[in-house]
């Protein structure tokens, strides 16, 4: 077995790999709006990766990460993907990106490779060779809402974020679970990725005056707002449903105790599998590494799962790994994730920005 420390590499230089390298497309974004999210998901799949390989690898192989940016257009980054498989560069796909680039990834793939999709998703059927790890739009800002109405009295909502399928969705799941709790939508609007008119935003907000807003905006764009929020001394309350420690940290932090984050995952959750998590990343990349978030948290799962898939299966060939993966199981950050159907049941919590950090206020285990 190779030196069991893997790392990352581009499309171009894996076609010089060895034969036996088993060869895993890792699909982040490092440019575009979600391109702050790159540093930190590169640093977790490389720990699983590593971690992989130090257990034996897969199928006798040791993995290697293929980097694909998954910040551009859907079509340039399905394009690519489909082009690594076809070529047999690499074997599977591991994703944390948008949901627009996911849905042209999978309809470019087409059950050839499996493909482990990692963050918060709209929800939906789900076709062969494709496993989600996050949370279903039905399900991820529901414990958020029902905590804010019960206890910040929250009824007015204002619904705003990016123009694309996963806020749509989000947006359509929150509208009937704010209105079986008697609360009332007073807004909404979505916005294309890269918006920079964030007083008119503001705007919006003064004219109505909402309890609260649903933030579905990502990575700088969500980072802006909350800025320009903080700038402005609105006094509502905010629920996102993409914002990690690092969109916080970038937003300058918030000390108003009023913004809220559901997320399956944050770096400061006290389990022990976590906290020895922490340990082995900071063991790696030095205390000084981009901080453990759900997002970058998704692909050291992502790595494991697919590993388990194959390990399970003896193959990564798609119906014989979809004939094997109810009940293939890995150990995270968040303890236990067991697949059913290519789906996980999990834990979402809530958690209310504390300056630079998260203090964790509720959670709800949803069913499957």
């Amino acid at each position: 077995m190779a030196d069991p420390v893997t790392v990352v590499i581009d499309s171009l230089e894996a076609h010089l790999l060895p034969a036996d390298t088993l060869r895993v497309a890792l699909v982040v974004p490092v440019s575009g709006v979600l391109g702050l999210l790159g540093p930190g998901a590169i640093n977790c799949a490389l720990l699983a990766a590593r971690e992989v390989n130090a257990a034996g690898g897969v199928l006798g192989r040791p993995v290697e990460l293929v980097l694909v940016d998954g910040g551009r257009g859907p079509a340039a980054v399905a394009g690519e993907v489909r082009g690594l498989v076809r070529s047999g560069v690499v074997e599977a796909v591991v994703g944390t990106h948008a949901s627009d680039v996911r849905v042209a990834v999978e309809q470019a793939l087409g059950g050839a490779a499996p493909f482990v999709y990692t963050p918060p998703y709209e929800g939906g059927a789900r076709r062969p060779g494709v496993y989600y790890l996050g949370e279903p739009a039905s399900l991820q800002v529901g414990p958020g809402i029902d905590w804010l109405v019960e206890h910040r009295r929250a009824r007015r909502w204002f619904l705003l974020g990016n123009d694309y399928v996963w806020p749509r969705l989000v947006h359509a799941s929150a509208r009937g679970h704010l209105r079986a709790r008697s609360a009332t939508v007073v807004g909404e609007r979505l916005v294309p990725p890269g918006t920079a008119a964030m007083d008119r935003l503001l705007e919006q907000l003064v004219t109505v005056r909402p309890d609260a807003v649903l933030l579905t905006l990502i990575g700088s764009d969500l980072i802006a707002f909350n800025r320009a929020f903080a700038a402005s001394g609105l006094g509502c309350e905010r629920l996102c449903g993409a914002l990690e420690e690092h969109g916080l940290l970038a937003a300058g932090g918030d000390t108003t105790g009023g913004l809220y984050a559901a997320m399956g995952y944050f770096g400061g959750i006290a389990t022990d599998a976590n906290l020895g998590l922490a340990e082995r990343y900071t063991a790696m990349f030095g205390p000084e590494a981009p901080l453990l978030n759900g997002h970058g948290h998704g692909c050291y799962e992502g790595v494991l799962m697919l590993a388990a898939l194959a390990r399970r299966a003896g193959t990564l060939a798609v119906p014989a790994v979809e004939a094997v993966a109810d009940g293939t199981t890995v150990v995270s950050g968040r303890g236990p994730l067991t697949l059913n159907e290519g789906r996980v049941r999990q834990r979402v919590y809530l958690g209310r920005a504390d300056g630079l950090d998260f203090e964790v206020v509720t959670s709800l285990m949803y069913p499957m």
